[in-house]
């Protein structure tokens, strides 16, 4: 009977325990592994989670807050491709550092100015940064909480020249305002520069080719003010000198509004079909006479609005005939070359150095300033070719060596 009663209190105390383990610690174990799958970013199976009402609840909420983990999960890694979409984007160089001067962002363009194929986030700035100018511009910005600016000269191997970098750098601060880092700005200002040259040149070469003649006017008008008497051989010459030099000037004004007009695109185009054959012949005419004195020889080759490429054509070739030898040669082409058309006017004569070649298309930019002068002209031909050939939708080419001679490449589309 004993036995028998044992066996009944252990049979209970198993049911009970399976019981138990059923509804209290099978659950809240289930429940523990879900909560180890979403802190490890995993997705669980199921969320049902057996047991009381308590621990189901608990199965509900372990579900929502993985749901809402993963769409703030989704939001962030967003935000993070469009911050990288943004950071690849800009053309300025960004660096950002924290307080003790070490980084924690870069930017592609930042990497590609100071030559950096990748860096190791958290590096010290000295170790990715060696110009005295940034690591003092950074530092006094930490110190003193204050946005700091400054100026830099950076050497480019690949182009072997020298570009200028403005450097701003921003303090960053938390709530209490104390300075935790700074982001650092590198904008290229080369052009900027470079634009500022040309229209420094741009004034002072107006201001000389202007002065020049009419300060030789007014000597001369002088000369006759004071000597009324002037015999007529020496009147002569004079009005010969004074009328030269007028027609310098009215060329030289005739040739700034022209450029005027074209830089503000102004000047309407009348596209036409345009006969190359006759508009080379054309021009070819118009310094039939200054050909022949130097004894050059002209050689066209053939395999728009038809008065701007005459004004082309005549620019290249007046250019070609000041700088030919005599006995010289002349060749004008026009190929195709694909869905382009590329003229070209080639001469045998001085040639041109590299180091002046990319600014002859400049305004008043000459190569051989005193060769230049002698041979007369106002310095902008080549400059209103350039901007015909941007109004056209083409562009300019140009490749010389000294003593051997000069190619201007004016290429259009060949429909326009």
């Amino acid at each position: 009977m004993s036995w028998l009663f044992l066996g009944v209190i252990c049979i209970l105390f198993a049911v009970t325990a399976v019981v138990v383990w059923q509804k209290w610690v099978a659950p809240w174990r289930q429940i523990e592994q879900l909560v180890r799958q979403i802190v490890g970013n995993e997705h669980p199976r199921t969320f049902l989670v057996g047991g009381g009402p308590e621990s189901k609840r608990v199965g509900l909420a372990l579900e929502n807050i993985f749901a809402r983990q993963q769409e703030l999960g989704r939001q962030i890694a967003g935000r993070e491709s469009g911050t990288q979409t943004i950071l690849r984007a800009m053309q300025d160089g960004l660096l950002v550092v924290d307080k003790s001067l070490r980084v924690t962002l870069v930017n592609q363009a930042f990497r590609k100015l100071f030559g950096l194929p990748e860096i190791s986030l958290g590096a010290p700035l000295l170790d990715v940064v060696r110009e005295a100018t940034v690591d003092r511009l950074i530092a006094e910005t930490l110190r003193t909480g204050k946005a700091m600016q400054s100026e830099l000269v950076r050497a480019d191997s690949k182009t072997n020249s020298e570009r200028d970098v403005e450097i701003s750098a921003v303090p960053v601060k938390d709530d209490a305002g104390l300075t935790t880092g700074a982001v650092v700005l590198f904008h290229d200002i080369t052009q900027l520069k470079q634009t500022d040259k040309v229209r420094r040149d741009f004034v002072a070469n107006v201001s000389h080719e202007l002065r020049t003649p009419l300060s030789i006017l007014r000597g001369y008008i002088e000369t006759l003010l004071d000597n009324p008497q002037t015999s007529d051989k020496e009147l002569s010459r004079i009005l010969r000198v004074m009328e030269r030099h007028s027609k310098r000037l009215g060329l030289l004004v005739d040739d700034l509004l022209t450029l005027a007009r074209l830089e503000s695109r102004s000047a309407g185009l009348q596209f036409s079909d345009v006969q190359l054959a006759e508009l080379f012949q054309s021009v070819i005419r118009d310094w039939e006479k200054k050909l022949a004195e130097k004894q050059l020889k002209v050689v066209v080759d053939l395999s728009p609005d038809e008065t701007r490429l005459h004004e082309v054509l005549y620019n290249l070739l007046d250019n070609a005939l000041k700088y030919s030898l005599e006995n010289g040669e002349i060749r004008l082409r026009a190929v195709h070359r694909g869905p382009e058309i590329v003229l070209s006017v080639t001469d045998n004569g001085i040639g041109i150095s590299k180091g002046d070649l990319p600014r002859i298309f400049e305004r008043f930019y000459r190569a051989d300033k005193a060769r230049s002068r002698e041979l007369g002209g106002t310095g902008l031909g080549l400059a209103i070719v350039k901007h015909i050939a941007q109004l056209h939708g083409g562009r300019v080419e140009a490749e010389s060596e000294l003593g051997k001679g000069t190619t201007i490449r004016v290429i259009l589309p060949a429909r326009l």
